[in-house]
């Protein structure tokens, strides 16, 4: 019976701490001084394992002013390290950003910090095949 609580407890821990890191992540930039630039990057993760990637890009003197890219697959945690996974099926026409082998670390304050400091929950990746994507952190909505 002590086992039994023992392994239940385990089991509740580890799903709270999944769905702790489950929700929307985003990162929003735009130009001040005139409407020439902005960007937006919205990464959701679900409670089951799967995610979605968007990426908005608008530069009105680029070629093509404006980008859509997405991206989707799974993701697992380990400690505090988010990894993802992408498989070769997920990719199409719309989906065209492989997220394999791409980690992001979990940021969040501690239970045990008591003090006044803010720090926003959010994800920093810091290793990715995707160039532009390494050291973005996105903040939870």
């Amino acid at each position: 019976m002590k086992y039994l609580l023992l392994f239940v407890l385990l089991l509740s821990s580890i799903s709270l701490n999944a769905q702790d890191v489950a929700g929307v992540y985003q990162l929003k930039s735009q130009s001040t001084d005139s409407n020439e630039f902005e960007l937006s990057r919205t990464l959701t993760l679900y409670a089951d394992g799967t995610f979605e990637y968007y990426n908005y890009r608008r530069i009105e003197s680029g070629i093509p002013p404006e980008t859509h890219t997405y991206g989707k697959g799974t993701w697992t945690q380990t400690n505090k390290i988010i990894s993802f996974a992408t498989k070769t099926s997920e990719l199409d026409d719309k989906f065209t950003l492989d997220f394999s082998g791409t980690k992001a670390r979990f940021i969040s304050k501690s239970p045990r910090d008591k003090s006044d400091r803010v720090i926003d929950t959010s994800i920093r990746f810091f290793e990715s095949e995707i160039s532009w994507i390494t050291g973005n952190k996105l903040i939870k909505q």
